[in-house]
């Protein structure tokens, strides 16, 4: 009985010294945007052609990559920015007139590091031969700058939070304990505007404008409680 007693008081004074020994914390999120105008823009091109001839297909694409490679090489642009994103020969059916076809494609992406520079790519690459433009995406060159820069709002501005609440409690915030972030990117939607005069003295056009990119990052803090 006695032994029973004391095993049974040894376990409750462990749980209490347990539940003694939890440190309070304010458990909080902050959040860091960073906005900015992209100074990059990637444009995703590809060559299409259909017909009856698998192999006379393949050689008409490879003509056509190989121009347009040989402009790039001619504008300059790094080779690292160029990139074959897929190579596909695939045979289809043609219910109307009951036969069987061919279709080539090759996908191809160029990353201009000047914006400015992009009108007059473009123009060369549709010269080229390329039939096939699958969108344009926007970045910027100084993201992990941006993104230190937003992670440090974040921080702020959780530590500002949890300072708030400790303060209504008239307690104090500690050091933290634990962190964990979330980011995010919300790349800007391109705008086109056709025929629109960007010089008119210089009587050049935009049909491309690259708007605003935002960086936004989450941060869940959790701080002692003092």
């Amino acid at each position: 009985m006695k032994t029973t007693l004391s095993i049974f008081i040894l376990i409750l004074s462990t749980t209490l010294m347990s539940q003694n020994s939890i440190q309070p914390t304010v458990d909080v999120s902050g959040e860091g945007i960073v906005r900015v105008v992209p100074d990059e823009v990637t444009i995703n091109l590809r060559v299409e052609n259909t017909g009856n001839d698998a192999r006379e297909l393949k050689r008409e694409n490879d003509r056509i990559v190989n121009e347009v490679l040989s402009f790039l090489k001619k504008e300059k642009i790094e080779e690292k920015y160029i990139k074959t994103e897929y190579i596909r020969l695939s045979k289809n059916y043609d219910y109307n007139s009951k036969s069987y076809n061919f279709s080539a494609n090759q996908a191809i992406s160029v990353k201009l590091s000047d914006l400015g520079r992009y009108e007059s790519i473009m123009d060369g690459l549709l010269t080229s031969g390329i039939n096939r433009i699958d969108g344009i995406s926007f970045s910027s060159s100084q993201r992990a700058s941006l993104e230190a820069e937003a992670r440090k709002k974040a921080v702020a501005h959780a530590k500002m939070k949890a300072e708030e609440y400790a303060g209504v409690l008239d307690q104090k915030v500690g050091k933290a304990v634990s962190i964990r972030e979330n980011v995010s990117y919300s790349p800007p939607t391109p705008l086109y505007r056709g025929a629109m005069a960007m010089d008119a003295s210089a009587g050049g056009e935009q049909t491309m404008a690259p708007g605003e990119m935002e960086i936004r990052v989450m941060i869940y803090i959790s701080f002692e409680l003092q």
